[in-house]
């Protein structure tokens, strides 16, 4: 596994960090033990850096898969907070429930634009006060737009980035891949750590696995990669593709045979708290139903953390 420097951070991270959002119940909802195996197979064989979120309900499971476990570990979690006070609640559950004194990086989750940070400036000031404190290394945000990006670069308070990015652009709200690639390219001058997120496009590239990888992996800039696993055979495909090794067959074999998808179920009343949710406006109603364009929905589960019925699933 190849390590690289987070901008000028000085944290160390594996190229592959480990997206834990697929092992937890907004998708695969893996049993605790068995996604804290897979999280712990990942670490074994070289991962040491994780990218979870408040809203992904995953501090369990990364709990679990750190119990013994002796060497460096670099954690990146995420908070919607907009106050002081939600902030600071936001960060210090990330630390009991991850059984951590201090949390590594801690960004704003999915920001769009310089006027939704000064919207959650309140929040910044606290996490920033955290980091003075040596609560938290390291403050950010993860966008899923250019102007998210040129937002960070705004503040040099903020020197972490997590942004989208795939070799189709999609998913990008304002923009191609070539235009991300640009602004990633500015940022990463600035001194900005980026690691980046989406390379597969939530499954949408799938079928150009190997070429869609490679075109992240030579962005320069970018530190690392955040890709959703959640089985050993997964781990063992993307730990080979990132450390220039020839994957193995039968790893992805068993990948390509299993494709994920968004699941609605027959119970879901149309209320349509998902359709506004979804930034990629992969939701929309059909009449009293939520139908789902599949060209355009990442799989970023954010739409079945608002449901109110547990109507929405990824498999």
């Amino acid at each position: 596994m190849e390590y690289r420097q987070l901008g000028q951070t000085g944290i160390e991270v594996s190229r592959l960090c480990f997206g834990a959002l697929t092992i937890g119940p907004l998708q695969a909802n893996l049993p605790l033990d068995r996604g804290a195996a897979v999280l712990r197979y990942a670490l074994e064989l070289g991962v040491n850096f994780i990218d979870t979120a408040q809203l992904y309900r995953t501090y369990p499971y990364i709990r679990q898969a750190l119990r013994g476990w002796d060497k460096p570990v670099v954690i990146a979690s995420k908070t919607y907070a907009y106050t002081r006070e939600g902030a600071a609640a936001a960060l210090e559950e990330a630390r009991r429930e991850l059984d951590r004194d201090v949390i590594d990086i801690f960004l704003l989750h999915e920001q769009e634009s310089i006027h939704t940070v000064r919207g959650h400036w309140e929040a910044v000031e606290y996490l920033l006060e955290a980091r003075e404190k040596g609560l938290i290394r390291e403050v950010g945000l993860s966008t899923h737009r250019i102007a998210g990006v040129e937002a960070a670069l705004a503040f040099p308070e903020l020197t972490v980035i997590h942004p989208l990015y795939n070799l189709a652009g999609i998913g990008i709200g304002d923009g191609d891949a070539a235009a991300m690639a640009e602004a990633i390219a500015r940022a990463a001058a600035a001194g900005k750590g980026i690691y980046s997120m989406k390379p597969l496009a939530g499954g949408n590239l799938l079928s150009r696995r190997e070429e869609a990888l490679q075109f992240v992996l030579s962005t320069p800039g970018i530190a690392a990669v955040a890709i959703g696993m959640q089985s050993e055979a997964e781990v063992e495909y993307n730990l080979a593709f990132f450390s220039g090794q020839t994957p193995p067959h039968e790893a992805a074999a068993r990948i390509s045979s299993q494709p994920r998808r968004l699941h609605i179920e027959d119970w879901c009343q149309g209320c349509g708290r998902c359709v506004e949710r979804c930034q990629q406006q992969a939701l929309y109603l059909q009449g009293e139903k939520v139908e789902v364009d599949r060209n355009k929905c990442l799989l970023c589960g954010y739409c079945s953390a608002v449901c109110p019925d547990f109507c929405l699933k990824i498999f």
